[in-house]
């Protein structure tokens, strides 16, 4: 059984930054918290800038793999803090390749469910002070994911994160990253059964089905 579990929980308010001197509101600098309350629309305390492109149902819990934090400390040298890439869930073991669009987790009180992989911003590279990230993240597929909340409930640093079900299309959240980063044209059978899975989010939906009259036309 693969072994899972939390390194950090993280949680803030959009707060107005200075980058370059250039000003900036993001809600990218989250502080280390022991808990999270996880509802349907937000995580109580935590809360984004630009409601457009972050946030909402389907975008609820923002989760970063562990792993990577090595991989890009080694990569630049440079010493990452908590939420460094402004995820409120920071777990081992839950890689872009282990986990599939619907896949159904309980962490804590709260059941959750992938439902999208994520499109990183260049607020990373500021949040970093590192204009490289951003570039290599989309390159190596390590962008994170979000979970949508089936159930509410508190997630606390030592809550137990535990699979209830897989989804039976196993479409990976690196699947897709490849599809939409790094497949020019991809076959219409790849994109429908994408299509298929229901519980991929609705944004993201679209973008294939745009792409596939694309692809027809």
């Amino acid at each position: 059984m693969q072994n899972r579990e939390i390194i950090y929980l993280s949680k803030g308010l959009p707060k107005k930054m200075v980058h370059k001197n250039e000003a900036y509101e993001s809600g990218i600098w989250k502080e280390q918290c022991e808990e999270l309350y996880v509802g349907f629309d937000e995580i109580t305390g935590d809360q984004v800038a630009n409601p457009e492109y972050h946030g909402g149902s389907e975008r609820v819990v923002c989760v970063y793999p562990f792993e990577h934090y090595a991989h890009w400390e080694s990569v630049f040298g440079k010493t990452l803090t908590p939420s460094a890439f402004g995820e409120n869930l920071t777990p081992i073991g839950m890689k872009e390749d282990q986990v599939c669009i619907g896949d159904v987790f309980q962490i804590g009180e709260a059941v959750l469910q992938v439902s999208q992989g994520r499109y990183p911003c260049s607020t990373i590279n500021k949040r970093n002070n590192n204009n490289l990230l951003l570039k290599r993240i989309i390159q190596t597929g390590y962008t994170g994911y979000f979970f949508r909340v089936l159930e509410e409930g508190k997630i606390t640093a030592e809550s137990q994160i535990k699979k209830l079900s897989s989804h039976p299309e196993q479409i990976s959240v690196s699947s897709i990253h490849h599809l939409y980063f790094h497949d020019p044209s991809p076959s219409i059978e790849v994109i429908d059964k994408i299509l298929g899975v229901e519980e991929l989010a609705g944004q993201w939906q679209q973008y294939l089905i745009d792409l596939k009259e694309k692809i027809q036309s």
